[in-house]
């Protein structure tokens, strides 16, 4: 799993030093800011699309051949990209642009739909915090690195290394056959027993318990309070570090990326399916919101790194624990509760960068920032409410069925 998760790093670098190159090479291919955020739209509306077919996709094709697949497909829109350079067509960018989209997704669902099965459940939080770790710190080398690589061999360079990484994680997906889907009417094992259905307590929607859908909500709010801060603070590094605004992000995410480690290395230590509960969940999601709105109030260096670093534990921590709190429902519900949970992430986002992106011509940073995540932090605490009075009205139950 340790090589799986080194692969699963690479082409999580070869992602975020993408995310900066293409949108760069989108404004100068387009001329204009809202060209750049058309692309942008459009490669959010084909993981939203994606999110919706993903879990009947790997359900179909098996998990391994939708990430192989997925991999192999987005190496060959970024070869593309490289191979035409500053010559490539508007439309071949917006292929590029849609293939990512829905690669991204799809190769997402079906990796974490999977963790129990090549793990077994037991691990699965060990491992999830494994490939968040791998990928917090392949988001800050991408990002540190993305300016160098450019400077050095143009986007051509940038796009060439983000389809050598695909092609990475394809080749490690080849070698290595991991075990990612079950034989039919099998389950894991070390599933841990779930409640038994009662009346009332699935809702229609996706046939889904309804603390179920309660969570996937809160994640897609999550999504949109993130995208206030991704959206704020390039205004902020700009606006407020003009002097060294790449240094600014690179240390806020650098310290984030040390919190999500942190979250990985105290989360291995709990045991049990009471450390994935909806109580950690939405506490975590509580802190994280504090924890990012502090980033935006101006402290000093010192201050803004430790703030960073608080909002980077309580983002690997919700990840980590949302992650594997899903991954407990059985195999055959687990690729479509993911696909949905993609979808809801992926319009949560979309939504919060549109309205960010103008919420930031009228308001400073930090109103934004905290309006948006003051949203997070009121659902995951209606969520956390909700679960408390379920809990004390329900019967006595074994402390592993328990959301």
């Amino acid at each position: 799993m340790r090589l799986l998760a080194c692969a699963y790093a690479v082409s999580s670098y070869g992602n975020y030093l993408n995310l900066i190159a293409l949108s760069l090479f989108s404004y100068e291919i387009t001329g204009t800011a809202l060209g750049v955020g058309l692309l942008m739209a459009l490669r959010l509306c084909a993981g939203f699309a994606a999110g919706l077919a993903a879990g009947a996709l790997t359900a179909r094709i098996g998990r391994r051949t939708t990430m192989i697949g997925a991999d192999l497909t987005q190496a060959t829109a970024m070869a593309a990209l490289a191979l035409g350079g500053e010559a490539t067509p508007l439309a071949l960018v917006a292929c590029a642009v849609v293939v990512l989209g829905a690669g991204n997704t799809c190769f997402n669902v079906a990796l974490r739909s999977a963790v129990p099965v090549m793990v077994g459940q037991e691990a699965r939080g060990r491992v999830n915090g494994l490939l968040v770790t791998a990928r917090s710190l392949a988001t800050v080398l991408g990002f540190a690195s993305a300016a160098a690589v450019i400077g050095w061999g143009g986007y051509p360079l940038a796009f060439a290394l983000n389809a050598a990484s695909f092609a990475v994680s394809a080749v490690a997906l080849l070698l290595l056959r991991p075990r990612t889907d079950l034989p039919p009417g099998t389950e894991e094992p070390g599933k841990p027993a779930g409640r038994a259905p009662r009346a009332g307590r699935f809702r229609a929607l996706a046939g889904l318990p309804a603390l179920l859908l309660g969570l996937v909500l809160l994640r897609g709010l999550d999504a949109l309070a993130s995208s206030s801060h991704n959206v704020a603070l390039p205004v902020v590094a700009n606006a407020e570090h003009a002097a060294a605004p790449a240094v600014f992000m690179t240390q806020f995410w650098a310290a984030w990326a040390v919190g999500t480690v942190l979250a990985h290395l105290v989360l291995r230590r709990r045991a049990g399916e009471g450390a994935w509960s909806t109580r950690a969940f939405t506490l975590g999601t509580c802190a994280m919101s504090v924890a990012f709105v502090t980033a935006f109030l101006g402290l000093p260096a010192v201050g803004l790194v430790l703030a960073a670093a608080c909002a980077g534990f309580a983002d690997g921590w919700t990840e980590i624990v949302y992650t594997s709190r899903l991954q407990a429902v059985p195999d055959r519900e687990r690729s479509r509760l993911f696909g949905l949970s993609a979808t809801a992430e992926q319009s949560g986002f979309a939504l919060g960068t549109v309205a960010a992106a103008g919420a930031l011509e009228v308001w400073p940073a930090v109103t934004v920032v905290g309006l948006f995540h003051g949203a997070a932090f009121c659902g995951a605490l209606a969520l956390l409410l909700v679960a408390t009075r379920r809990r004390a009205s329900a019967p006595p139950e074994p402390a592993t069925a328990r959301a």
